[in-house]
């Protein structure tokens, strides 16, 4: 039985079920505490979607946890920068109107959630790394065209030498 604090219990309670069901787990709580019993493997993906879901995530993109490949990883801004300006530094990951939040989604094939100062990402294993690169980055203070221009040249990269692309050039060794 694993432990864990949900700020966001309705959130939870209101998709118990779903949860139960999809996860293969029972869902119990005391509070904003919540308890999860079932086999090790199933009680590991819960606890990683109920962090998902303390990071602001909707519980749909927290199950996808669940899938192969996908990974959840937590960035705390603190951690990051020592400016006293973190209003400032969440602004600059947001972006007007959420676009710089957005446009890092498209980019990095990622979805990112940013709740007080820690920022979540679920997504691909190997996108992670990039979406990681590029938030920091934006903390840092580095400019958002800067970022979007790396994460393009990396995925032109990426797209151009992925295995299977180019079979026809592999087979006349």
């Amino acid at each position: 039985m694993q432990e864990i604090y949900i700020e966001n219990i309705r959130k939870v309670l209101q998709n118990k079920k779903e949860l139960e069901k999809k996860l293969d787990i029972k869902i119990t709580n005391r509070g904003k505490n919540l308890f999860v019993e079932g086999e090790a493997d199933n009680e590991f993906t819960a606890m990683q979607v109920m962090e998902a879901i303390n990071c602001n995530f909707s519980v749909q993109r927290a199950l996808s946890l669940n899938e192969d490949n996908i990974i959840l990883q937590k960035i705390n801004i603190k951690d990051i920068t020592k400016r006293n300006d973190l209003e400032r530094v969440r602004a600059r990951i947001i972006g007007t109107q959420g676009k710089t939040l957005k446009t890092l989604n498209n980019l990095t094939e990622c979805s990112i959630s940013i709740n007080n100062n820690r920022v979540g990402i679920i997504g691909p294993a190997q996108e992670i790394e990039d979406a990681v690169d590029a938030l920091t980055s934006i903390i840092n203070g580095s400019k958002q065209s800067n970022i979007y221009s790396r994460l393009e040249k990396r995925r032109k990269y990426k797209k151009e030498n992925s295995p299977g692309t180019d079979l026809e050039d592999d087979l006349s060794l």
